[in-house]
């Protein structure tokens, strides 16, 4: 849905006829579109978007009519069928389940065109995030200016709500679109029978590009940690001044490698408005020379993560380097040196995990990460609360973190 807002403006005029929109939040095998690809289909049959470049275009077309005329959401699955290849079916061998929600232009009951309405008045290329419920009939649909106010609590009960909310946010760190799954849950002072229930099922889609990670520095450390935050999701530059290095070649997974100075290129990526509160940033050149020039702007910079490699007799170096070039103390302490958790890492590959796991811890405002042997509580604390406790000490401290604006 949120693909098409900027595509909707006419059709939610106050008195425009009701319309549909039926949304890819399900696919598997070979299939054309990625979830969060949508179809409008406006009661007078005019079709704005497409699914799967015609394959099943014709049902999602009947299938949102009778979303208009009936009032309410349902979820179809299309697949590849054997007996009938070329009818309603995917004949790439692959299968879509597609969310159709109908739409009632200017009501103001009515979530989803209040929320769309939002929408295509806001600045196209603004961020944004809709969410809407798909495990109900009735029509959903929340906007999340930001995480401050926890908007979701009006689309999940309170039972289900702390699961919801970390994998939402989860999803708005990444970008993209993505369907959710957590256990009903339930309320204080209610009575569980046993009874087994359907999980709540969200689909989150935002206007976001993915999460950067700036690797500085061209060795085999840089090229294991290029591999593995790459799993989270992140479009990874890696950044050294020497063209030798530097190449391509040595790092294929890297999403652009970048011959420059590192404190020029982050400075120039800063003014572009190319890095956000989302950006991380790893320094592993083991160099004065571009270390602390790179560090000095990076810890300027409202970054999620900052890092160095080194040793404590480096760092301790790095630090008083910084401290004469006038980082202030606030400053420094965001810096996370030496890089990564203190997890006994030697290889390339080992150190790689733990940065990439005090990456996570940092994400969710873990300080001191345990194994979750050693706990107790929700393994998915909501954002903002108190994860679970060590068992037989105190409970684990955790730092409010600021989600990056949604308006």
């Amino acid at each position: 849905m949120l693909t098409l807002a900027d595509q909707l403006a006419e059709w939610l005029e106050p008195g425009a006829q009701p319309f549909a929109v039926a949304t890819v939040v399900g696919a598997s095998g070979s299939v054309p579109r990625p979830v969060g690809t949508a179809m409008a289909v406006r009661a007078d049959g005019a079709v704005v978007g497409s699914l799967s470049g015609g394959c099943v275009e014709a049902a999602v077309h009947a299938a949102a009519l009778d979303a208009i005329a009936v009032g309410e959401c349902h979820r179809e699955t299309f697949g590849y069928s054997d007996d009938d290849a070329f009818a309603v079916g995917l004949t790439c061998g692959g299968s879509l389940e597609v969310h159709v929600q109908p739409v009632r232009p200017g009501d103001p009951d009515d979530p989803a065109a209040v929320a769309l309405a939002r929408l295509v008045t806001a600045d196209v290329g603004a961020p944004a995030a809709l969410v809407r419920r798909l495990d109900v009939a009735r029509p959903t649909a929340v906007l999340l200016p930001d995480l401050s106010d926890n908007p979701l609590r009006g689309l999940v009960d309170d039972g289900a709500l702390p699961a919801v909310s970390a994998q939402v946010a989860a999803v708005l760190r990444a970008g993209g679109a993505a369907t959710v799954h957590a256990a009903p849950g339930v309320p204080a002072g209610a009575c569980d029978d046993g009874a087994p229930e359907e999980p709540v099922t969200l689909l989150v889609e935002t206007r976001l590009a993915p999460p950067r990670f700036v690797v500085v520095g061209a060795n085999d450390f840089a090229g294991a940690l290029v591999r593995a935050v790459r799993l989270l999701g992140y479009r990874v530059t890696l950044v050294d001044a020497r063209e030798v290095f530097a190449a391509p070649r040595r790092f294929p997974q890297a999403d652009e490698v970048v011959v420059d100075w590192p404190d020029r290129y982050l400075a120039a990526e800063a003014a572009a408005g190319r890095l956000d509160a989302r950006t991380a940033v790893a320094v592993l050149t083991h160099d004065v020379k571009f270390d602390v020039p790179t560090l000095r702007l990076a810890l300027g910079l409202p970054l999620a993560y900052v890092g160095a490699m080194g040793s404590r007799r480096s760092h301790a170096q790095r630090v008083q380097a910084l401290r004469d070039e006038g980082v202030t103390p606030d400053r420094l302490a965001r810096l996370r040196s030496p890089i990564g958790l203190d997890l006994g890492a030697v290889t390339p590959e080992e150190v790689a995990v733990s940065v990439v796991a005090e990456l996570v811890a940092v994400r969710y405002g873990r300080d001191a990460p345990v194994p979750l042997s050693r706990t107790d509580g929700p393994l998915h604390a909501a954002t903002g609360t108190t994860p679970g406790t060590t068992s037989g000490t105190t409970p684990s401290t955790t730092r409010t973190k600021e989600h990056p604006r949604w308006t």
